[in-house]
């Protein structure tokens, strides 16, 4: 494949997902769940010490996250990648260096979770900080493989000598440790679609409240789940991933009830059923939108 025929592929599955996909999802998100990465437990990465009173400093994450993040009319929070400024891209480059040369085994599990998502966070600002201007961080096709598609199978960091992709991060790590479903709510993709990038650092203090709230706002928002003309249209999320969700489409609805506020709740009733699934690529970018 040569690499316009590759960028035009990648642009047309990216719009595709854009597009809300109205099909009884009765063996059609089984098909499209075997696409998605798997949760794969990397052992290595289960070494913690419960006992650790160590914490560790995300000031710096933080301070990014003030000056560049804006939420707009809709709820959704935009990254400003053209402000950041070269003093700031050192900054969050000295901040990922310094997770990197953690002793992470060390810290407890508290502290190893919120280390794993704010790492996981900034890296992908990070990557699309370094191919700026993109429409999509899909079009930054730097992974291995001719039909390479995004960042996240490229090694973009090394942790105790192990060198790491986005996808061991999410896949290998956070999901099989954790088993958490909200875990989808806290790692960002840097797109419209997907679940906000929080406005602070994740502590081992505050991240249940955030990945709570995160849950919530992403629920009831249009991008999580919406009414459709014969049922529910939610995230390809709830697809890609529904082994997370209870692995049915019943699942999905279950944990859906739990975070939905009564505008949704009421839908999610009165529905009863997923009809289809959409997920925007588009690049939450604040500057695009006018910031």
């Amino acid at each position: 494949m040569t690499f316009s025929r590759r960028r035009l592929f990648t642009r047309a599955a990216r719009l595709a997902a854009v597009i809300t996909v109205s099909l009884p999802l009765a063996g059609y998100a089984s098909v499209e769940a075997l696409f998605a990465p798997k949760s794969e437990l990397w052992a290595r990465w289960q070494t913690h010490d419960p006992a650790s009173g160590a914490e560790i400093d995300h000031e710096a994450w933080g301070r990014l996250l003030k000056a560049y993040l804006h939420t707009d009319g809709d709820g959704l929070n935009r990254f400003d990648y053209a402000a950041v400024t070269t003093l700031d891209r050192v900054a969050l480059g000295r901040y990922v260096a310094g997770l990197a040369g953690l002793p992470i085994d060390g810290y407890s599990r508290a502290e190893q979770l919120a280390y794993w998502i704010n790492l996981y966070n900034a890296l992908t600002v990070q990557v699309v900080l370094t191919h700026y201007p993109v429409a999509s961080i899909r079009d930054i096709d730097v992974s291995p493989g001719i039909f390479s598609d995004g960042p996240w199978d490229r090694p973009l960091v090394t942790v105790a000598g192990e060198a790491l992709t986005l996808n061991d991060i999410e896949h290998r790590i956070l999901r099989p440790i954790w088993q958490d479903p909200r875990i989808h709510y806290a790692v960002n993709c840097a797109s419209v679609g997907c679940p906000n990038l929080q406005e602070i650092p994740f502590t081992a203090e505050n991240a249940e409240g955030l990945l709570e709230s995160a849950a919530r706002t992403y629920v009831n928002s249009p991008r999580g789940v919406r009414p459709g003309w014969n049922g529910l249209i939610v995230s390809s999320i709830y697809v890609w991933f529904q082994e997370d969700f209870g692995d049915s489409d019943e699942g999905v609805i279950a944990h859906l009830e739990r975070y939905a506020e009564p505008e949704t709740s009421a839908a999610i009733k009165q529905a009863r059923r997923l009809a289809g699934h959409a997920y925007d690529w588009l690049l939450n970018d604040a500057h695009r939108a006018g910031w």
